[in-house]
């Protein structure tokens, strides 16, 4: 899957990161008039390793656009023969209905399901698809306005539940509103599904300083997760509940980590099964709110 190349590709990274920073070690202490057979070595080692994880990341950015390219057109391709499947399906109900029998009208009734479960996989997978190449344009985007307007539309949807929103105000980040507007949906309505047995529903957005970075979070007191399955959490398809109680697709984690990735960010979780989840996330920078 496209998602382990990314990893790496961003492992790579990390580690040149890593290497420069030594670099610039070293050549302070050449700098400093205490230059050695040794750390002439040392440099010209690590500058050898800098440019191979260079090539690395090169051919690693290449195979993810090819993966990327694969997944689009392989998608795109089973729309037609998937059509064709849902419509027969229907014109034989139509006009075979009473030749057959229950057994027979359920397992046309299941065709059809299990075609638009199909339909609805391919959506997702092109929309994870063209979120990689959308181009990021960054402005500051009122976060705090963004998260008040989707769970407006939530309470919205179901207005008999009993739930509560806390959102801290004034919170605001540079990035491109349409692609974090995608992600606050996904948290939010990720916080919403997975709280819908709980009575009040407590969901949280807020930001706090974590270093040099403000970390943005989503806390809710829903079903939570078991931190052992952590590995699963923002790959596709990959589902910690049961599906016949919570619906979804398992790609929404991976649109968020998608986004928060463009922006040039990284994305985390904490959680405990019966306890709730917190869904965490940095971008490459905050900005003061107009008041």
């Amino acid at each position: 899957m496209p998602e382990s190349f990314l990893l790496n590709a961003s492992c790579t990274a990390n580690l040149i990161a890593t290497v420069r920073a030594s670099l610039e070690t070293v050549r302070n202490i050449l700098g400093s008039g205490t230059q050695t057979e040794e750390t002439d070595s040392q440099i010209m080692q690590l500058e050898q390793l800098e440019q191979l994880l260079l090539d690395q990341e090169i051919r690693l950015d290449s195979v993810n656009k090819v993966l990327e390219e694969f997944n689009y057109s392989v998608a795109h391709e089973l729309c037609a023969p998937l059509r064709r499947i849902s419509g027969f399906t229907r014109e034989i109900k139509q006009r075979c209905s009473d030749g057959l029998d229950l057994d027979g009208i359920n397992c046309l009734d299941r065709i059809l399901e299990s075609s638009q479960q199909m339909n609805e996989l391919i959506d997702a997978l092109m929309q994870i698809s063209q979120l990689s190449h959308i181009e990021v344009h960054r402005d500051a985007v009122k976060l705090s306005e963004i998260v008040s307007e989707v769970a407006d539309e939530l309470i919205l949807s179901v207005p008999e539940r009993v739930a509560v929103f806390a959102i801290q105000p004034q919170l605001c980040a540079s990035g491109d509103a349409g692609l974090l507007k995608i992600a606050m949906r996904k948290l939010l309505g990720n916080a919403w599904k997975y709280t819908n047995h709980k009575e009040p529903a407590l969901i949280e957005f807020g930001a706090f300083e974590l270093g040099t970075e403000q970390a943005f979070y989503v806390r809710d007191n829903g079903v939570g997760f078991d931190m052992s399955e952590y590995g699963r959490l923002f790959h596709p398809f990959q589902r910690l509940h049961d599906t016949s109680v919570f619906t979804g697709h398992g790609i929404g984690l991976t649109a968020v980590k998608r986004i928060i990735d463009r922006h040039g960010g990284r994305v985390w979780a904490e959680g405990t099964r019966g306890q709730g989840a917190t869904f965490y996330f940095t971008l490459r920078e905050a900005v003061m709110c107009d008041v």
